[in-house]
């Protein structure tokens, strides 16, 4: 890979991301998404850290399938914009219904293992208040909270990872499980250093425009010192959700672009291989 080939895959994502219909499309997805945040971060509130964990990571993880089928419909779309080709969007919807709907339940397991963990949690803070023992347990299995922490992450970046690679492979190979997973395998594969720089320049606008989004947001903070009712968190959370949606929209649509652009140029340096 040079400079030259890299700059036209992100001139050519970039390019194609400001689309009217695209970016309505996005928001409202966004939209939705951050409304769903919003209530469980809402229920989250008057509860404990074994709830708030499971209600501020879950929601993210329902999510992802959202985001999958999103990604297999917007990378459908651009690749025809790319090929010059009539773009109906009804046409191509209709066309990927099924795979959509299909792909979308690839979150599932990511869900599942969420929940385990989330249980594994709730044994151990069960353990740790028994009277007696309990205090043996805070402190020999302390590490155990660490992990079941670590591993939730770890499960955030596989959510970034199934998007970035599984989306462009069952928008434009099908959703076939069987050369899905030899395609999976041999894109990982093939050059991981090359993969990680394309997922980390697909993730860079996204990263950027969420952390000045996220800094501003701890700044209005000090604004509402008084915000200290659940129903007052819940409308201040809800009206600064809309602008980030806002601002993230475009970030999104070229994450997915980009990562077209990345699993055809994989493809081509796999076959010349």
């Amino acid at each position: 890979m040079n400079f030259e080939t890299l700059a036209l895959m992100f001139n050519r994502s970039l390019i194609f991301t400001f689309s009217k219909m695209k970016l309505l499309l996005v928001f409202s997805v966004l939209a939705l998404c951050g409304l769903l945040l919003v209530f469980f971060q809402g229920l989250g509130q008057s509860s404990g850290q074994w709830v708030f964990l499971s209600l501020t990571f879950l929601p993210l993880f329902l999510c992802t399938g959202v985001f999958l089928a999103l990604g297999i419909f917007l990378i459908r779309v651009y690749y025809r914009e790319v090929k010059n080709k009539e773009i109906d969007y009804k046409d191509i919807l209709g066309h990927s219904w099924e795979t959509i709907l299909s792909a979308s339940y690839v979150s599932i397991p990511i869900v599942i293992c969420f929940i385990f963990l989330w249980m594994l949690l709730g044994i151990f803070i069960l353990l740790s208040n028994l009277p007696s023992i309990g205090q043996f347990f805070n402190l020999v299995l302390v590490f155990a909270p660490f992990l079941i922490h670590l591993a939730t992450l770890v499960l955030c970046l596989l959510s970034v990872g199934i998007l970035f690679f599984a989306s462009p492979l069952i928008a434009l190979k099908g959703l076939d499980r069987h050369s899905m997973y030899q395609e999976f395998k041999q894109r990982l594969t093939f050059d991981p250093f090359i993969n990680g720089l394309l997922l980390f320049i697909a993730l860079l606008p996204l990263v950027l425009v969420l952390s000045l989004l996220v800094l501003s947001s701890i700044l209005t903070e000090a604004l509402c010192s008084n915000c200290l009712t659940p129903i007052h968190t819940i409308l201040k959370s809800f009206f600064i959700m809309l602008p980030f949606v806002a601002f993230l929209t475009p970030a999104v649509i070229f994450f997915f672009n980009f990562s077209a652009e990345s699993f055809v140029f994989i493809q081509k340096q796999s076959r010349a291989g």
